[in-house]
C-alpha cells in the first residue's frame, strides 16, 4: 500500500538559521524527501538565510553534503537531488542589523504562500519578526514557524508571545513540536476517536493507569551548555511529554480542527493537579566504562540539573478521577524507546483457576503505542495457552507495526516533513497555541521552584540502566511496575 501524496500550493519558505544543525540534519533533508514524493510544486522555492557568507552555489553544495550525510539513501537519486537543489537560494542576513534584508525582500514573491522558519535561538524571534514587517517581507497571510525552547519559564514565554504578537496574529504562528508530527502520535487520535472499540473504555472505570516513557541512550553530547540550564523538566516534560499527555487524556473535540483540538488539550493542562514532592524522582547519569558522567559532559562538577525525571500525575476531572499518569524520561538509559502504555484494569472476577493470575500479577489488557524507533501499536489480550491441559492463561500481543501492516512503500513521512507541509497548508492542528504554552509553564514553574527551595539533589544512576532505583519505587509503592525499556 502506497500512501496518497497531496500536493501543496506554490510557496516560498525562508529558513533563518539555514546553515545550522537543525536545518542541515532535519529540515532540508525532510523537504528533499517531500520533493522526491512529488509533494513540492515545481516552482516552490527554499531560501536559506544566516550570517554565513555563501552564494547560491556554495549553499547548494553545503546542503548536498548534508543530505548525503543525514539521508544517504535518498541522496543516491542524484537527478532528483539536483532538481531539488535548483530550488534553493541563499542570502546573508544579520538578524539584528540591516545586512541582507533588502535582498531578501526582492527574493520573496508576493503572490505565493510565504512561510518563515525561525531555526534560531528564541532570543532572535522578536528581532526577526520585527524586521520581516519593517522591510515589508511578511504580510497578513504569511506564516512563521518557531522552535523550542519557547521560553524557560512562564514570564519568558509570555514575553516571547508578546514579541511575536506585536507583528503576527496567533493564526500565523506555528510553534513546532516534532513529537506531534510522528505518525503514531496522530494515530493515537484516530484510534481513540475513530473506533467505537476504545472510547467507551477510555476512562477511570476501566483504565488502571497510563505510562508515558521517552528514553534515550545518548547523553547530553554537545548540548551541555544549554542542557545544564534546562534539564529534563524544561527540555522534555514541559513540551514533548506534556503534549503526549494531552492527546491521551483529552476529551473528544467536536471536530478535527486546530482550535477544537487545542481547546481540549488546554483543558487537560489546566486540570493537572499540583505534583507532590514525593511523587517526583530526579536523576543524573553517572560514568560508565569509557563514557563520562553527566557532570563531566556539562563541565560542571556541582551541577544539580536532572538528566532523568519520573513523576506521578493526576488529572482533576470526571474522566480520570483516581487514574494516575506516570511520566518518565531520561538520557543515557538502556535503550532508545518512546511509548505510551495504557494499562486496563483486570476483569472484576476471574472464572479461571489459574495460578499465574494473582493479585500481584493479574492478567490484563495493555495497549502500547510505540512512537520510536519502530512506530506501531500492540494490544495485549489474554488467551488459553495452546497445548496445555486445563485453562492456563497467557497474554499475547496483537501487533500492528506500521511498516509490516501497511506493506512495502508505506513509509511514513518524518515528523518535520509532515509538520512543514502542514504549515504550507495553513493547518495549525498539530502546533501549540500561545495560551497552551503558557498554561504548561504555569504548571511546570512551581515544581522547579520547589526543587530550588528544598535544594533538591538528583539521584545518580548507572549509564545504560533504567534510571534511579527511586523511580522503580515510585511505581512499586502503588503495587505497579514500569513497562520494560526496550527498543
Amino acid at each position: 500500500m502506497v500512501s496518497r501524496v497531496i500536493p501543496v500550493d506554490e510557496f516560498d519558505l525562508v529558513i533563518f538559521g539555514g546553515t545550522g544543525d537543525l536545518a542541515r540534519r532535519k529540515i532540508l533533508p525532510g523537504l528533499f524527501r517531500r520533493y522526491c514524493a512529488g509533494q513540492m510544486p515545481p516552482n516552490a522555492r527554499i531560501i536559506g538565510a544566516a550570517r554565513s557568507d555563501y552564494d547560491d552555489a556554495g549553499y547548494r553544495d553545503l546542503i548536498r553534503l548534508a543530505v548525503a550525510e543525514f539521508d544517504a539513501d535518498s541522496a543516491k537519486d542524484t537527478a532528483k537531488l539536483d532538481g531539488f537543489l535548483a530550488q534553493l537560494s541563499y542570502v546573508t542576513v544579520d538578524a539584528r542589523g540591516t545586512q541582507g534584508w533588502d535582498t531578501l525582500a526582492t527574493l520573496v514573491r508576493p503572490d505565493v504562500v510565504k512561510a518563515f522558519y525561525f531555526s534560531v535561538g528564541p532570543g532572535l524571534f522578536g528581532d526577526l519578526a520585527e524586521r520581516l514587517h519593517l522591510h515589508e517581507i511578511a504580510d497578513s497571510a504569511s506564516r512563521i514557524v518557531v522552535e523550542k525552547p519557547f521560553g524557560r519559564d512562564l514570564d519568558s514565554a509570555k514575553a516571547l508571545n508578546a514579541d511575536l504578537a506585536a507583528h503576527f496574529d496567533e493564526t500565523q504562528i506555528y510553534r513546532i513540536d516534532h513529537y506531534l508530527g510522528k505518525e503514531t502520535v496522530q494515530n493515537l487520535m484516530a484510534v481513540r476517536f475513530g473506533n467505537v472499540l476504545f472510547e467507551p473504555l477510555w476512562n477511570s472505570q476501566y483504565i488502571d493507569h497510563i505510562q508515558i516513557t521517552v528514553a534515550e541512550t545518548v547523553g547530553v553530547g554537545g548540548r551541555g551548555g544549554y542542557y545544564d540550564k534546562s534539564g529534563a523538566m524544561r527540555d522534555m516534560v514541559q513540551n514533548h511529554l506534556m503534549q503526549l499527555l494531552c492527546l491521551i487524556a483529552m476529551e473528544p473535540p467536536n471536530k478535527f480542527g486546530p482550535d477544537a483540538v487545542r481547546d481540549e488539550k488546554l483543558k487537560v493542562i489546566r486540570a493537572l493537579e499540583a505534583v507532590q514532592a514525593h511523587h517526583i524522582v530526579r536523576g543524573q547519569y553517572g560514568p560508565l566504562a569509557d563514557e563520562q558522567g553527566y557532570r563531566e559532559d556539562v563541565e560542571n562538577a556541582r551541577s544539580f540539573t536532572e538528566s532523568f525525571i519520573a513523576m506521578k500525575l493526576h488529572i482533576a476531572n470526571w474522566r480520570w478521577a483516581g487514574t494516575p499518569f506516570y511520566l518518565r524520561t531520561g538520557k543515557r538509559l538502556k535503550a532508545q524507546s518512546s511509548e505510551i502504555a495504557v494499562v486496563f484494569k483486570p476483569a472484576p472476577h476471574s472464572i479461571f483457576d489459574d495460578e499465574t493470575d494473582t493479585e500481584n500479577n493479574p492478567k490484563r489488557n495493555v495497549l502500547i503505542i510505540k512512537l520510536q524507533p519502530n512506530e506501531g501499536m500492540t494490544l495485549d489480550v489474554t488467551i488459553k495457552e495452546p497445548g496445555q491441559g486445563g485453562m492456563r492463561l497467557i497474554n499475547v500481543p496483537l501487533d500492528m507495526t506500521f511498516a509490516e501492516a501497511l506493506g512495502e512503500g508505506a513509509q511514513a513521512p518524518d515528523a518535520y516533513e509532515r509538520l512543514i507541509m502542514d504549515v504550507i497548508r495553513g493547518n495549525q492542528t498539530l502546533f501549540m497555541r500561545g495560551d497552551e504554552v503558557e498554561a504548561a509553564w504555569g504548571w511546570t514553574d512551581p515544581i522547579i521552584e520547589g526543587w530550588q527551595a528544598r535544594s533538591d539533589v538528583p539521584k545518580t544512576y548507572d549509564s545504560g540502566s533504567a534510571g534511579p532505583e527511586d523511580a522503580l519505587m515510585l511505581m512499586h509503592r502503588d503495587n505497579r511496575r514500569w513497562m520494560e525499556i526496550k527498543p
